[in-house]
């Protein structure tokens, strides 16, 4: 089921992060705050109908560790809207693709979830082979762009963390889910109501669908983290690559070279692999 969720969450943050580069030049807050707003008014609708089953926060660390992952989440979901407008998709996915790693190795200092050398050698070969479908460029590594989509990546890193520790202390996924896109609409509204850019019926449009679409990814990696270990299903987050390059050669043309395609094989074959090494 983690594996499942989490091949979910590939697919619809890779329509997510399309079409957010199709709503065009405006600026990042004013893309994630739309982005929310959709995505609370899809995630009420589940959280209302198990409304008597939903369980929440209880501590306060449990409350904090939530609070947490809504700040972590905004900021890390801004910076990656900054990378997708500014730098190539395929740039700014391979350095959002930090952030598995990021989770290990959290997964492993607050959970004690210990890697075994196959686990490792795997995401370390996925990895590997996303850089082939990728191949981000030298100029690319040093822009703003990619320095956004790098601290971006740590943040998600740290918010998925703490996905996984309220997963482990039963929170449901349907309030989780909900609190931050709420919250992190609250926290971008100030630059709205001071700073708005407007936008065309195009623009609104496509945030709509990114909205929708990134409640999607966002289901599927909160259930994902909640159903297995971090170290289980990590090397299937770069499903987004593979989705990725298929929308892009489908909506923009793009059409993958060889190299690209023997990073695709690389990482198939690595979630297989894994998969049945599990069974």
């Amino acid at each position: 089921m983690g594996i499942f969720c989490i091949i979910m969450a590939g697919f619809g943050f890779s329509l997510m992060s399309l079409f957010v580069k199709l709503s065009g030049d405006l600026p990042s807050m004013q893309k994630g705050i739309f982005r929310n707003i959709i995505a609370a008014i899809i995630s009420a609708i589940p959280l209302f109908k198990h409304r008597f089953n939903i369980t929440t926060p209880k501590s306060k660390e449990e409350w904090a560790v939530l609070v947490g992952r809504s700040i972590f989440g905004t900021i890390g979901l801004v910076l990656n809207f900054y990378a997708i407008t500014h730098i190539s998709l395929a740039d700014s996915s391979i350095i959002q693709k930090l952030s598995p790693f990021v989770i290990l190795i959290l997964s492993y200092i607050f959970f004690k979830e210990k890697m075994t050398n196959f686990q490792i050698g795997a995401v370390i070969v996925a990895f590997l082979g996303v850089m082939l479908v990728i191949k981000p460029s030298g100029s690319g590594l040093i822009s703003t762009g990619a320095l956004a989509a790098l601290v971006g990546a740590l943040f998600a890193g740290m918010a998925y963390t703490c996905v996984r520790y309220l997963g482990t202390h039963n929170i449901s996924g349907e309030f989780i889910i909900f609190f931050f896109s709420l919250t992190s609409t609250l926290m971008l509204l100030p630059y709205l109501i001071f700073d708005y850019h407007v936008m065309t019926f195009y623009q609104l449009s496509m945030l709509i669908l990114a909205g929708a679409s990134a409640s999607i990814g966002q289901y599927g990696i909160t259930f994902a983290y909640r159903y297995a270990a971090a170290k289980n299903i990590a090397a299937f987050d770069y499903s987004q690559v593979v989705f990725s390059g298929i929308l892009g050669f489908i909506v923009l043309g793009e059409i993958p070279d060889f190299q690209s395609f023997i990073g695709y094989v690389i990482v198939i074959s690595v979630g297989i692999v894994l998969v049945l090494r599990s069974k």
